[in-house]
């Protein structure tokens, strides 16, 4: 159960920690790196036709903007709607402050943007004042538009679901333009990292290193999931980490892949894993997975690791410009055929955790009392055994990494015949869970260079972290 004691003794478990290497934050991005990219913006706008691109993030839960779109083209992290003429000639507006979270202070200054309007939230919850913030900014950007001489024109639009009613009130107040959704744009240019984001991902990279150091500097028998989480949470935040989420760890005697902390106990025989899902430094987030044995574990979970570690280093040997993305999925599953987990690499055959039925129905989840002592102390009951299905977590390998809220993934799966490109980012981890019995979550990040590969993550060992238990 957690307990009042838990911030204290952490911060005691902390007391003496130091990463093995040293964290060097990058420099921020110049001013000429968003000029290049608005260049080729407009470049793309001028071959589709477009007369002007209207850019749309709104706000979501927890502070986060819907998408990375203004982020990554004026550095502006909040919401907003960026207007964007074709002609070289003619000036950038941004709108905003428009969501009921206007609370959040802007970070920063939006680059090559010097007029920003201030739309104001409103509503009759929010401020006892009719209309809509959506309606509102759909007037304001319509009126720059008919300013600029562009209500008439083709207008493509760059933005994510959070923006349909700003954008069928846009089309509405201006019916003689053509609106054409054309965020492939950016998601384009997003795809294939620059030099200077090389080294964001770089240092997000390095701080999930950091924090998994810090995790393992804590835990041993009798520490609480919750106080492993905090520790690595704090170690990466406390060194220019912007989210303290997307961390999922599993403590259990059996391997489970992912969950949150609910003040599980350490114990000997436990298999931990850390799946590090989002770690972002300055817009752009890194992954990686490990995992942690605590004392002897079965030969069963012993045989899964080596499998799972196999997986990953025969995919890294093939990493280079001009690679099949299937020829990198495919090598890592080599080991899984070998040890006759698996028949096939081949993602549409492939058994995996969260899989329907053989008809694609739904599969029952077995019910079963599943004993946790922990978690019974705080008046819960396990009735089921998760997953349904044995084998990975996911029937491909991994999937790109760039900038958080960007629409651009893509998998590493047996299906992607792409070829690897100089500035790919992605994760490659294997996973396979049996419930009840074993599990592994292993992998790490990878930049594509121009002549293989540079492993971000390596500043921790994929293999299995031992902690002894007496």
């Amino acid at each position: 159960m957690l307990t009042a004691q838990s911030g204290p003794r952490l911060e005691a478990l902390l007391a003496d920690f130091q990463p093995d290497f040293e964290f060097t934050p990058p420099p921020l991005f110049p001013e000429e790196e968003f000029s290049e990219r608005l260049r080729r913006i407009r470049r793309e706008a001028v071959i589709a036709g477009h007369d002007v691109l209207v850019v749309h993030t709104d706000m979501i839960g927890w502070f986060h903007t819907s998408n990375a779109y203004l982020r990554y083209i004026c550095d502006w992290m909040r919401e907003g709607v960026l207007i964007i003429p074709t002609d070289s000639d003619k000036d950038l507006t941004l709108l905003s402050f428009f969501t009921q979270s206007v609370v959040l202070p802007p970070a920063g200054e939006p680059f090559l943007v010097d007029r920003i309007l201030q739309i104001g939230a409103i509503g009759r919850e929010y401020s006892d004042r009719p209309g809509s913030s959506d309606v509102k900014t759909a007037e304001a950007c319509a009126k720059v538009l008919s300013d600029l001489g562009l209500s008439k024109g083709q207008i493509g639009c760059i933005g994510d679901p959070a923006g349909t009613v700003f954008f069928k009130t846009l089309e509405d107040l201006l019916p003689k333009t053509g609106l054409v959704k054309d965020h492939a744009i950016v998601d384009r240019m997003l795809r294939v990292a620059s030099p200077r984001e090389r080294d964001m991902f770089r240092a997000a990279a390095q701080l999930i290193s950091i924090g998994l150091q810090a995790a393992y500097h804590v835990t041993r028998p009798g520490v609480t999931d919750a106080e492993i989480y905090a520790a690595f949470t704090y170690a990466q935040l406390a060194r220019g980490g912007e989210t303290g989420d997307g961390y999922q760890i599993g403590v259990n005697e059996y391997g489970t892949h992912c969950g949150k902390p609910y003040g599980r106990k350490v114990r000997a025989g436990d298999l931990i894993n850390l799946y590090i899902s989002n770690v972002t430094y300055r817009g752009y987030n890194a992954q990686a997975a490990r995992m942690i044995g605590v004392g002897n574990l079965t030969k069963r979970q012993e045989d899964i690791l080596a499998v799972c570690t196999e997986g990953v280093k025969r995919a890294e040997k093939l990493i280079r410009p001009g690679t099949l993305v299937r020829d990198v999925n495919n090598a890592a599953f080599e080991p899984y055929i070998e040890f006759g987990l698996l028949d096939s690499a081949e993602a549409r055959t492939m058994p995996y955790n969260w899989s329907p039925g053989p008809d694609g129905g739904p599969i029952p989840v077995p019910r079963l009392e599943v004993p946790d002592s922990d978690w019974e102390a705080q008046g819960g009951r396990l009735r089921h055994v998760y997953p349904a299905t044995d084998g990975p977590h996911n029937p491909n390998l991994g999937h790109s990494v760039g900038m958080a809220g960007s629409r651009t993934s893509y998998n590493i799966s047996s299906h992607n015949y792409a070829r690897l490109e100089e500035g790919m980012v992605f994760v490659l981890h294997t996973q396979w869970l049996e419930a009840q019995s074993a599990g592994c979550n292993v992998g790490d990040c990878y930049l594509v260079t121009a002549d293989g590969f540079e492993n971000l993550s390596r500043h921790t060992p994929l293999e299995t972290h031992r902690i002894a238990a007496d």
